[in-house]
């Protein structure tokens, strides 16, 4: 059987001889020998050349959906392929059903194919989501900080078009105002607050004046970009982050009074849509139609009864269906009810779960100890630097710089430090609560709030579809 071998580190699993890329592809090479698989092609991925390898696994991908023979797929770890593959996820799942390949991770023990027992499967999705989980733990960490970055009155992130991000002589991130696009920017607000113009001709406009985007190509400015800039706040010295308006501390490029009346123009030129969104069902998202592939909305009709329905997009969906929502939750109540997971196969469970825990406890202690040397040569900085200054060698100025700079760098590492034990600690209690939902799944399913009973329906049955009235989960 060909085989493809995929290794993957980051740059400090390097460091260690045993995780390194060279020993990863030796393991997998033996693994197919003693197994008889054909190496067909190998894919080593480091941080350094991420891109250029996903580009060319991408090609790999289309070979697999189109071969006519079966291939078989080897990583280490599962939490190997989710870091790097995680998009793919859905599509390779789909082509081990269909039988056209066989996933094999060497140190999990793990090998699935089109007929692989129901045990396997759900070590497998556990491993899945262990790593998802931590992974999305440390994001929503990240998230957080950057969120206190703007309370303050910092930008993090990209600066809009008619500013600039600059490094300062401290080395402090900033932003500025570009003086190429800023005159041009604050045109385009006093041009549409006079109502006279549509968005089209706001466009043709603004690539007269060669206002382009701040991008290296300098494309001309889109209608949708356009727009995006006439409903930013941060022009008028207000930034929005999750919904909210916060107070920023660089140059506004117009006054509020001018914003607010380019929106009252904006609201004249369009209907206010009504917002659906904003109207929360138990399977909104979640589903898919098994027929053509379009999206399974929901609504309300006669103020009481929520019905689902193909969305029917593309126009050519065979069964256009509706069904009352009760008929799937109760479809999904049978199918929690047989989750239930043997006696005999919890223990296999358990030792995944010990074993998926410790791989992160590796992974966090080498994190923690690479910012421990960060946090101590800093803070051995942070001494020379008094001493320096006791010792007149350095001025004042420089001595403040300085001391602001290693300050910054010294809060950073501790930020990430705790943000590291926070996702051991969330790891550990996600790993407790996967256990205990394979002992009683459908318990928990039924006396769950809607928000839960969504989080645990995405971890469940993902991707699962409706054939008119028929639940198929994936």
């Amino acid at each position: 059987m060909k085989t493809i071998i995929l290794s993957r580190v980051s740059t400090e699993e390097q460091k260690e001889a045993n995780n390194s890329l060279p020993a990863q592809t030796f393991r997998l090479r033996k693994y197919a020998q003693e197994r008889g698989l054909k190496i067909y092609k190998e894919f080593e991925f480091d941080e350094s050349a991420y891109k250029i390898k996903r580009e060319e696994f991408s090609e790999v991908m289309e070979e697999l959906k189109t071969s006519s023979e079966k291939m078989a797929i080897l990583c280490d770890k599962v939490d190997r392929l989710i870091r790097n593959f995680s998009t793919d996820l859905v599509t390779l799942e789909e082509l081990r059903r269909e039988g056209k390949i066989e996933l094999h991770f060497p140190s999990d023990n793990i090998v699935l194919h089109k007929d692989s027992p129901a045990a396997d499967l759900f070590r497998f999705t556990i491993g899945v989501s262990l790593a998802k989980y931590y992974s999305d733990t440390i994001s929503d960490n990240v998230k957080r900080a950057i969120g206190q970055k703007i309370r303050i009155g910092n930008w993090a992130g990209k600066a809009p078009i008619g500013y600039k991000n600059v490094e300062k002589a401290d080395e402090t991130k900033w932003v500025e105002v570009d003086l190429t696009r800023a005159d041009t920017v604050r045109k385009l607000f006093e041009w549409y607050a006079t109502g006279t113009l549509s968005m089209e001709l706001l466009r043709r406009k603004a690539q007269e004046e060669g206002l382009t985007n701040n991008t290296e190509l300098g494309k001309p400015l889109t209608k949708s970009q356009i727009d995006h800039i006439l409903k930013n706040p941060f022009y008028y010295g207000e930034m929005r982050w999750n919904g909210k308006l916060y107070n920023h501390k660089y140059t506004a490029l117009i006054t509020k009074e001018l914003f607010d009346k380019v929106q009252k123009v904006k609201q004249n030129w369009h209907k206010v849509p009504f917002q659906y969104a904003a109207m929360q069902y138990l399977f909104r998202g979640l589903l898919s139609c098994a027929n053509c592939g379009c999206a399974i909305t929901f609504e309300t009709a006669k103020g009481k009864y929520i019905y689902g329905h193909c969305t029917n997009f593309h126009k050519n969906c065979p069964k256009k269906v509706w069904v009352r929502e009760e008929v799937i939750t109760d479809q999904v109540g049978e199918l929690l009810k047989n989750l239930t997971v043997p006696e005999d196969v919890l223990p296999e469970i358990v030792d995944a779960l010990k074993k998926g825990h410790q791989d992160k406890i590796q992974y966090h202690n080498r994190i923690m100890d690479n910012l421990k040397q960060e946090l101590s040569r800093v803070e051995n900085r942070l001494d020379n630097l008094l001493d320096a200054k006791l010792d007149g060698s350095i001025t004042q100025d420089i001595y403040d710089r300085k001391l602001k700079q290693y300050k910054e760098q010294q809060q950073e590492i501790l930020d990430q430090m705790n943000r590291h034990n926070k996702a051991d600690e969330n790891f550990f209690y996600e790993a407790n609560k996967i256990l205990e939902l394979s002992k009683r799944a459908y318990e928990i399913f039924a006396n769950s709030e809607m928000e839960d009973q969504r989080e645990l329906l995405k971890f469940l049955l993902p991707n699962s579809k409706m054939d008119g009235e028929n639940l198929v989960p994936s």
